[in-house]
Order: C-alpha cells, then structure tokens, then sequence
C-alpha cells in the first residue's frame, strides 16, 4: 500500500474509507440553558459532571478526505452480518454517484474497510468485485489500519477546516 501511495499521486484521493463504531447520546446543557440570575454574594451554582448516557448506538461511516460520503445508523438489535452490510454497500455506491460525481466510473474509488467478517463475506466479495470497486487488501490484524476508531471528519465547513465528530 506504501508503494502504491508513493507511486500514484491521487492514491489518498481515491479511498473511501469505511467502519463501524459506537456513537453514545449525551443530552449537554448549552450555556444559555445554564446561566440564571444570582447575587454577586451568592454561592456558584453546582454542575453536574457530564457523563456518557446510556444511550448508544452503531454507526456504519464512510469517508473520504472531501468529508463524509454516506452513513447508517445500525438499528437497535439488528447485527451488521454480510445481508446488512450489502444493503450498505449498495446505498454506498448510490451516495458516491450523488455526492462525488467524478468517482461514478467502476474503479474510479477505492474502498477501505477492516476484516470483519461481514466485510470479507463471499457476497460482499461479488458485489465489489461486479461494479469493479477495488479494496484495499489488509493483512490478517492490522490494528492501527482502522480509521475510524480514530477520526471521523465531518463535512468540510470551508476549505481549510474540518471538524471531529
């Protein structure tokens, strides 16, 4: 993959990277909510601490370096076995026709997801292969290749500034 990246000019343009990661509910009081009306002898108001809520669900992204391609949030009880992934997948390549043009032609991105084995499954291999979107091959555990356990970049705001979600 180094070589690849090296040789080609446009390799990190044409990824589209994709995982599953867990998002949690917080419910944050916004400043104006908080602020209320006291004398200048009066005791600070005491705030909570901020916690994760109990509220937490799956999210299956895909990104590139323009911002966020297309994403799913995974129904309550519902696994990502290979059916709902393909499901995914197909919803995918109707997001990139739609939201990046210039990649519509087969081959013309490159998809970046980890092993799991609703990934590796042999009708997601078929898929991919039959509407020509290459993988990135990843070696059996390559536990610092998962992007999305360590960014997920929002749409870009202007040019030059992104934002984490």
């Amino acid at each position: 993959m180094l070589q690849e990246a090296e040789s080609e000019e446009n390799f990190m343009v044409q990824i589209i990277a994709g995982d599953e990661t867990w998002v949690y509910g917080y419910d944050p009081e916004m400043k104006c909510q908080s602020s209320q009306w006291k004398s200048a002898d009066s005791p600070r108001p005491k705030k909570a601490r901020q916690v994760r809520s109990k509220v937490k669900v799956m999210l299956t992204v895909f990104f590139d370096m323009e911002g966020i391609v297309h994403y799913k949030y995974v129904p309550q009880g519902q696994t990502v076995n290979q059916k709902f992934y393909l499901q995914v997948l197909k919803r995918l390549r109707l997001a990139v026709s739609r939201k990046r043009p210039q990649k519509r032609a087969a081959g013309a991105w490159t998809l970046h997801h980890d092993n799991a084995p609703a990934h590796r499954a042999h009708s997601i291999q078929v898929f991919l292969a039959s509407h020509g979107i290459p993988v990135i091959q990843q070696p059996p555990y390559p536990p610092d290749m998962a992007l999305c356990d360590f960014l997920v970049v929002s749409p870009v705001k202007n040019n030059d500034e992104r934002e984490e979600i």
